[in-house]
């Protein structure tokens, strides 16, 4: 199957859809204007500054109608003086009652998908990227919304998965007017990094309008389908006149932390101490020189850091959270080895973060670490060294990675990383190269190949080749994945060892002239999994139409039919016992969605699985409510029910998200979660000050309650414990302070 699917790659890119039509006139122009009196921030474009600079419009749509003018004006506009870039965007609206303004607090205006993208929510959005190296695959990303409120984060080789989780010093914004709405971001170089000594440089740059009610997404450059969109940054247009660009002499920041607190935790003879707790630490960073930005961490804290979501897992495979820790986050694109694949658990990663500082479900202390990582000439860098201390069942561990990528052609990249854990014990070291390089503009060909070191010394390889030809209305993908029966990374994550793994996928979208619909998406796939030696494990195969509509609203349905062919049981969701065996597979998946756009959107899902000689079924619905621009209120419900001829059960898992943003700097979040298989309750409340750009103030109490003992206590009798009783409790105040030199 495989062989098919990559010789309908080549085919499509010999045979090649054309690439996408240049913007009219060519590539996209707009010059900066210095100027000497810096414009007030405050989402009016009224100082005689912005009426002198020049302004670019003629924004095209990505969709619905690709290609065409947008319907609504956008006006851009970008100013600079010695310390500070202004960008000013001019959102004209004939309807300006109609546009969409629901969020105020920051980071809310994007969110990561199921697939792992960053997608607009479901407000009206202005955004633009900046490639000051004008590398053609990097760049700074900046959106708000009509309230004002703040989103960055940082595009890595291109990719859709924004690292929404960096944080940088700038300002921004809105304000409605009687022709729309308009907005002025200033950011001050120093947030940025560009190159040192040109006497005027060109920076890539593009900006993206949503205007939410006609859910219409229009692009000053990069607006075709198949080869579009922000992050796009080779398709971005030009920002030029930017003279003589500030340098400061030390390009240092230091933030200090201090933090005070209590906490208890429920001990091995049942008693849950209260004791009181205080720390400082702090960050620095310093360009070591343009684009290459050395930090460092003292004793860093993360008590701000949201709870990870409760699951009841249907898989015989390990769980894998996301990392949420601001230090681990920040340019975490630049240490990605591997394969995170496509709704699914990560087959291989070289590198996972969250091996460092946690150990199962507790907490590791970090003493300290080291990051290097930017840019230096065609490369890219990234060097990691953290220690942590000890902990029960953890001794004090070294982590080292180190992660290099030379650029190949306008878009590629062939790169290495290594990886080392040392700790008094021994050392695991694990190496390997990878590159992603385009044959097309269409056609990308990926690939990499490492080599682990298990704890006891068993070396082994894991490798991977695929091809994905990315166009519209034509999707095809084709890979094969090899890890190997000793593959076992010290710092990464493996799902499996001891498989290939031949995976494809076909897609046709279909645009009909059918009133309300938007897209029919039709599409089939399958994998077939072996050991290593050939043995059989799992094989499938499916096919599914996914229907959007012009409303905003979508929905789709997959029909996957297989088998699995286990060779060693494992116990369900660490109840139910699974022998071995050969189990044939029958799995019915739907889902649902409605707009964002609405002052209430609801998401659905469901899966209806017969395996294991039984039926196994999950259904999860989740609604997002947002009453004005201060309140938000997401409550979320899985039903996961078991039905197995050795057993059975239901679990419920109900979770809820309220939200309050007083202002754009004032905001607190509620996150309380029930698991009804676990009987664990959850709750972790946070309020957030930030007092000044970059510097924050953080109440944070988190409790947990159950009827089980924590994992890893030896208390006998934990089936009787009641629901209420007190597993774990704490309450902390944090303060940092940025200082620049």
């Amino acid at each position: 199957m495989a062989e098919a699917v990559v010789a309908l790659l080549v085919v499509a890119a010999v045979a090649g859809a054309p690439s996408a039509p240049a913007p009219p006139g060519g590539e996209r122009r707009l010059r900066a204007l210095a100027t000497q009196v810096p414009p007030r921030v405050d989402g009016l474009l009224d100082e005689p500054a912005w009426a002198t600079a020049p302004v670019s419009s003629g924004f095209r749509q990505r969709d619905p109608a690709e290609g065409d003018p947008a319907t609504e004006a956008t006006e851009v506009r970008v100013l600079y003086d010695d310390d500070t870039l202004y960008v000013g965007i001019v959102a004209r609206d004939r309807e300006p009652e109609k546009i969409i303004g629901r969020l105020l607090e920051r980071d809310k205006v994007m969110e990561q998908g199921d697939d792992n993208a960053a997608r607009f929510t479901g407000d009206d959005v202005v955004a633009f990227t900046l490639d000051p190296f004008r590398d053609h695959r990097n760049a700074f990303f900046f959106a708000t919304n009509p309230n004002g409120a703040e989103f960055d984060a940082l595009v890595t080789d291109e990719s859709p998965t924004l690292n929404v989780e960096w944080r940088g010093i700038w300002r921004v914004a809105a304000a409605r007017t009687r022709d729309g709405w308009s907005a002025e971001f200033a950011i001050p170089f120093r947030t940025l990094r560009y190159p040192r000594g040109e006497e005027e440089p060109v920076w890539g740059f593009d900006v993206e309008r949503i205007i939410r009610r006609r859910n219409e997404d229009t692009l000053w450059s990069a607006w075709s389908r198949a080869e579009g969109g922000l992050h796009r940054v080779s398709r971005a247009g030009r920002l030029e006149g930017l003279e003589h660009l500030p340098r400061s002499a030390w390009n240092v920041e230091v933030k200090p932390f201090g933090l005070a607190g209590a906490t208890q935790q429920r001990d091995d003879a049942g008693r849950a101490p209260a004791s009181g707790e205080w720390r400082a630490g702090g960050d620095a960073k310093w360009e070591a020189r343009p684009g290459l930005v050395l930090d460092a961490t003292v004793r860093p804290d993360f008590a701000q850091v949201e709870a990870d979501d409760q699951i009841v897992n249907l898989t015989r495979f390990e769980v894998f959270f996301p990392e949420k820790r601001d230090f681990f986050l920040e340019n975490a694109g630049i240490f990605d080895f591997g394969t995170r694949g496509s709704y699914e658990t990560p087959p291989f990663l070289m590198f996972f973060s969250r091996r460092i500082g946690i150990g199962g479900e507790a907490e590791v202390p970090v003493l300290g670490g080291l990051r290097l990582s930017g840019r230096a000439g065609r490369q890219t860098v990234g060097l990691l060294d953290v220690l942590s201390g000890e902990a029960p069942g953890e001794p004090r561990t070294n982590f080292g990675v180190l992660r290099l990528k030379r650029d190949v052609g306008q878009r590629g990249y062939v790169g290495a990383m290594v990886t080392d854990r040392r700790t008094p014990a021994g050392s695991r070291t694990d190496f390997g190269a990878d590159a992603s390089l385009w044959a097309t503009s269409r056609l990308n060909l990926q690939a990499f190949a490492a080599r682990t070191t298990r704890s006891d010394g068993a070396s082994d390889w894991a490798w991977r080749g695929a091809a994905e030809y990315q166009a519209d209305p034509v999707y095809l993908y084709g890979e094969y994945l090899q890890i190997g029966k000793d593959a076992e990374t010290g710092m990464g994550f493996v799902t499996r060892a001891d498989m290939k793994r031949v995976s494809g996928k076909a897609q046709f979208t279909l645009r009909p002239r059918i009133p309300g619909v938007r897209s029919i998406a039709l599409y089939a796939g399958g994998k077939n999994l072996t050991r290593i030696d050939g043995e059989p494990q799992d094989g499938n195969w499916f096919p599914g139409v996914s229907v959007q509509l012009s409303s905003g609203d979508g929905l789709s349905v997959t029909h996957v039919r297989g088998y699995v062919d286990l060779d060693w049981g494992f116990d369900l969701a660490g109840r139910i016992p699974i022998a071995p065996g050969r189990y044939d597979l029958r799995d019915t998946v739907a889902s649902a969605y409605t707009s964002g756009n609405r002052p209430v959107a609801a998401s659905f899902s469901a899966s209806f699985q017969r395996i294991w000689d039984g039926e196994v079924s999950a259904i999860i619905g989740a609604l997002a409510l947002k009453s004005g621009a201060h309140l938000s209120l997401s409550p979320s419900y899985t039903r996961s029910e078991v039905d197995l001829p050795q057993g059975g059960f239901v679990a419920h898992v109900g979770g809820l998200r309220l939200g309050w943003a007083f202002t754009t700097r004032l905001s607190t979040q509620c996150f309380l979660q029930y698991n009804s298989l676990e009987r664990r309750l959850v709750a972790n409340l946070r309020l957030r000050f930030i007092h000044r750009p970059g510097s924050d103030f953080y109440v944070v109490f988190n409790e947990e309650r159950g009827d089980a003992p924590p994992t890893g206590s030896s208390v006998p009798g934990a089936e009787a414990y009641d629901p209420r009783t007190l597993l774990a409790r704490g309450f902390a105040v944090k303060l940092s302070y940025l200082v620049r030199f």
